[in-house]
């Protein structure tokens, strides 16, 4: 069943990835950031309250239950919303100035950086199809930053690149750090508080970052910024409740997630009209090629 999860899930953030750049194309980041965290945080109340006050209309054992806490437990989902909310705006930012057949590519190679992550925190050693999918996935970059100079994007000095890769890493350890959290905690536990604590965060940068200075960067409403929160919820109760099983894998889980980028290009491709498209296809096939070895190597 968890891997049934894990695809649904790469499909919602595939939409997820979509609903962003679109929302992104005439709006500044922190206002579209922050109605994403509100809107998550709003799905999400109801059940903290029911869980409260009507504990028997959920059920203590129901999939919707938000069981109670302590302090210690909050202050690890309060640490997981810092890496997440950290991740998302520094890919909120990346998105906004890049092409969405650029960024997404970008973000499939996570697997990697979680896979080297485990290798470095765990101890864990890399059989020969991983080191295969490592190698894919390194060779892909390679010839995406090739494909990114044709459109005028260097990645070694573009600090959108540089914010993409560093919401990248961000994503990786956040992976990392789900595996051993959702070990430890209910997943409706940490979705429903986790996405009330970013609005806390947010609100501190809304008024210092943009508030200010709403007027030179209004907020223009598009549906896509309602559509954002819904599909990466969805996304992220799927994967959370993949991760929940026990014989799940992050390894695997995190490969199959970045399979979203099949939907994004697409997108970008024929509803963005994205350029160069030919030699970007190519560097998607390596990834995916890749991310198939990393699965042959952690089944085996």
């Amino acid at each position: 069943m968890w891997l049934v999860l894990s695809f649904v899930s790469a499909a919602l953030l595939g939409l997820y990835d979509v609903s962003k750049k679109v929302a992104l194309r005439e709006n500044a980041v922190i206002p579209v950031l922050f109605a994403t965290t509100l809107v998550s945080s709003l799905i999400f109340l109801p059940f903290i309250l029911i869980s409260r006050l009507s504990p028997e209309t959920l059920g203590p054992e129901g999939l919707l239950y938000v069981p109670s806490a302590g302090l210690e437990a909050h202050g690890l989902i309060f640490l997981k919303s810092i890496i997440v909310l950290s991740s998302w705006l520094l890919g909120y930012l990346g998105m906004k100035h890049l092409p969405l057949t650029l960024v997404g590519p970008i973000n499939a190679t996570r697997p990697v950086m979680v896979l080297l992550g485990a290798m470095l925190l765990f101890g864990e050693r890399l059989n020969l199809y991983q080191w295969i999918g490592v190698g894919c996935a390194l060779l892909s970059l390679w010839l995406l930053s090739l494909s990114g100079k044709r459109e005028g994007v260097s990645f070694t000095s573009n600090r959108w690149i540089i914010c993409v890769f560093g919401a990248a890493l961000l994503g990786a350890a956040s992976g990392l750090y789900d595996r051993y959290l959702l070990r430890e905690l209910p997943p409706m536990l940490v979705q429903s508080w986790y996405s009330l604590y970013q609005v806390l965060l947010m609100g501190p940068l809304l008024w210092s970052l943009w508030h200010k200075r709403a007027g030179s960067t209004p907020l223009s409403w598009h549906p896509a910024i309602i559509l954002i929160p819904i599909f990466l919820s969805l996304a992220d109760f799927a994967y959370f409740m993949a991760l929940a099983e026990t014989e799940s894998m992050i390894s695997v889980v995190s490969m199959i997630r970045r399979g979203s980028v099949v939907v994004s290009f697409a997108c970008g491709a024929w509803v963005l009209e994205e350029k160069n498209l030919k030699a970007k296809a190519l560097d998607l096939l390596l990834i995916l090629i890749g991310m198939v070895f990393l699965y042959l190597g952690s089944r085996g």
